[in-house]
């Protein structure tokens, strides 16, 4: 039984790739879900769930939250327990803003602090624990450590470089009404790109880190990708759209993630007036500084 009954969860959205960075950059925004881990006595789990979410995701076990728990529970040897857990939801699902990268390193945090006093876990296993979730780890390290991360692998364990943005980065989401899947859109890749394109890619991947921290004047130019967005068009033309008018009117616009939303990266809020916006909800959205918070109790 872990020493500590119960473990408070605060975690952000995160918007991955931000154009060049595929499956690799991430940036953590203010958005957050809340979740609290309780142990129980109880022959099962439980459990409660708040905003978005409510009524569609599991509530038994197979919840992501638990998985990644349990997940936990096991990469640290300590036997699995009976856990209640309740979801306060504000990112939305579905959408390109990391709400599975959230619910993993929510699960991972609390289980961790449960058993930080009878079977601690460095921070090297949680972010490998929480990549394995989601099979990289560029959404998962932005939302444990905030602020820009850089993430890799390497012989069979994944690692992050934290940055901190510029502060005048003013990011605005555009999250989409519908929801899309990640496994489809990355149907849509092709196995092979050209030489040119990648060597084009790799040049403002490069870029887009110093401009994210140094110089966000070269975004513009930093954000530009022909690794996989092009080949995602199909799969939400509205976003793709959204996207050229922005960019047209000289915004730094990505797809967020794996889309439907689209991330603007400005330096004032503000959005061109003549922009549709049809289908999408404008959200302003600070960027998150400290990743994962846990309060115990």
């Amino acid at each position: 039984m872990p020493a500590r009954a119960t473990a408070r969860v605060r975690v952000p959205a995160t918007s991955a790739n931000l154009g060049p960075g595929f499956d690799t950059l991430g940036l953590a925004l203010g958005l957050w879900d809340e979740v609290e881990l309780g142990v129980v006595d109880a022959p099962s789990c439980r459990v409660d769930v708040e905003g978005e979410g409510a009524g569609r995701v599991p509530r038994d076990g197979r919840h992501l939250v638990l998985r990644a728990a349990h997940a936990t529970f096991d990469r640290a040897g300590a036997p699995r327990a009976s856990l209640h857990l309740r979801c306060r939801n504000a990112i939305p699902h579905s959408r390109g803003l990391g709400s599975s990268a959230a619910a993993a390193v929510a699960g991972i945090v609390a289980a961790r602090a449960l058993l930080a006093d009878t079977h601690p876990l460095d921070d090297a296993a949680v972010l490998d624990l929480a990549a394995g979730f989601d099979g990289h780890a560029d959404n998962v390290a932005a939302c444990l450590y905030g602020g820009l991360v850089v993430s890799w692998g390497h012989e069979g364990s994944w690692h992050a470089a934290h940055l901190t943005p510029h502060p005048a980065l003013r990011p605005v989401a555009l999250v989409a009404d519908r929801s899309s899947s990640t496994e489809a859109t990355r149907g849509l890749l092709p196995d092979r790109v050209p030489h040119a394109d990648a060597a084009f890619t790799a040049a403002r991947s490069a870029l887009i880190v110093h401009a994210l921290t140094c110089e966000p004047e070269l975004l513009l130019a930093a954000t530009e990708d022909r690794l996989h967005q092009p080949y995602r068009r199909p799969a939400y033309p509205e976003t793709a759209a959204a996207v050229d008018h922005l960019r047209a009117a000289g915004i730094p616009a990505v797809v967020s993630g794996a889309g439907p939303t689209v991330l603007a990266l400005t330096l004032d809020g503000r959005l061109p007036d003549d922009l549709d916006t049809t289908g999408f909800a404008v959200r302003p959205l600070a960027v998150d500084t400290e990743g994962a918070r846990v309060e115990t109790g």
